[in-house]
């Protein structure tokens, strides 16, 4: 693999973008028991890229930046002056309208995955890949098991839209929806069953 010669500017950029996200997503936990901070998610969704080999900077950006509009009070006119016409794009890309009902933006996932670009791509495989791995890890609070199983079967639908971009992301996702199993009230369960009654 050929090393990636990063500059000064190029880091500076990445912490500016992280520096942002912390402070946009600071009050926020995950859905998780524990209550992680939410912005060890687009950090984990940006480091899946970078284990994956993916080291363009706009990419890494837009992951770190991916849920901001959807999830705070950032606009897609902010992003675009701080960060650039091209980072907006690929955030826009892989954002919910939350004007829609919530089975209307998963139903649209499914959808434009086919048909966004091969950067949001990737973003939206890394995101998957970090929230199955997260549920894997600990099951939302309120959640049952057959919540858990839908989602991965809802990840596989859209992922599938974005297969043949990146193999290692590929590789990792199919590993889940066919080995992954998660425990719930103490009971192992496949992650991805063949049917759900």
């Amino acid at each position: 693999m050929s090393e990636v010669l990063y500059t000064s500017l190029d880091i500076s950029t990445l912490i500016d973008t992280l520096d942002f996200a912390a402070k946009k997503h600071s009050r926020q936990k995950r859905k998780d028991r524990e209550g992680t901070p939410y912005i060890n998610h687009p950090i984990g969704v940006a480091k899946n890229l970078v284990d994956a080999g993916i080291t363009d900077l706009v990419t890494i950006q837009a992951a770190i930046l991916h849920d901001t509009v959807e999830d705070t009070d950032t606009t897609f006119e902010e992003i675009e002056s701080k960060f650039g016409n091209e980072v907006k794009n690929v955030v826009e890309e892989v954002t919910d309208d939350k004007l829609l009902p919530y089975e209307e933006r998963k139903r649209l996932q499914i959808v434009h995955t086919p048909h966004i670009s091969v950067k949001a791509k990737v973003v939206k495989l890394a995101d998957k890949l970090y929230n199955l791995r997260d549920l894997q890890r600990s099951v939302p609070v309120n959640w049952t098991e057959k919540r858990v199983q839908e989602y991965f079967i809802w990840s596989k639908q859209v992922t599938d839209g974005a297969k043949g971009i990146n193999q290692k992301l590929d590789d990792q996702l199919e590993d889940l929806y066919q080995n992954g199993t998660f425990e719930f009230n103490n009971i192992t369960y496949k992650s991805y069953p063949k049917q759900i009654k």
